[in-house]
């Protein structure tokens, strides 16, 4: 099943929500307004709580597009899941990951990428757009990374 772009987001932001519920959180999905925070989530008796970006992609894959923003925002309190949706039917692989971590790796990442030449032997040119990979599932349902 093929999904625009919006509503794969969207779906991700409510699945999310709805883990975290399930794992005895109280999950407030934001406004399309809300600069990189889709979620805040609070412990019960909302003393604690904790700002959440989701990202989602369509192919199942451990592979999310993200911007150049990603290198500067994050903090303790600030989290990334990542979700990857499979087959209607199929629960979806859900990778949670502390934003300083994020932020690194995407930094390191597209510096690396900038430093090596095009098959041509040019130049790469700088780009806004960033990644986040986890092949090897590092962060694969590691929900304690949301410490509340």
């Amino acid at each position: 099943m093929v999904l625009e772009n919006t509503l794969v987001g969207v779906a991700g932001e409510y699945l999310v929500a709805g883990e975290l519920s399930l794992r005895g959180y109280i999950a407030s999905i934001t406004l399309r307004n809300s600069r990189g925070i889709d979620i805040i989530a609070s412990n019960p008796d909302g003393t604690k709580s904790i700002s959440i970006q989701v990202k989602t992609n369509s192919s199942g894959n451990s592979r999310w597009l993200l911007n150049k923003k990603c290198e500067d925002f994050y903090s303790k309190s600030h989290v990334y899941v990542f979700v990857a949706l499979k087959d209607l039917g199929e629960r979806p692989d859900f990778y949670i990951v502390p934003s300083k971590v994020v932020a690194e790796y995407a930094k390191h990442r597209h510096m690396n990428w900038l430093s090596r030449k095009k098959r041509d032997g040019t130049e790469r040119k700088d780009s806004s757009m960033r990644a986040f990979l986890d092949d090897n599932k590092v962060y694969l349902e590691k929900w304690d990374e949301i410490k509340l």
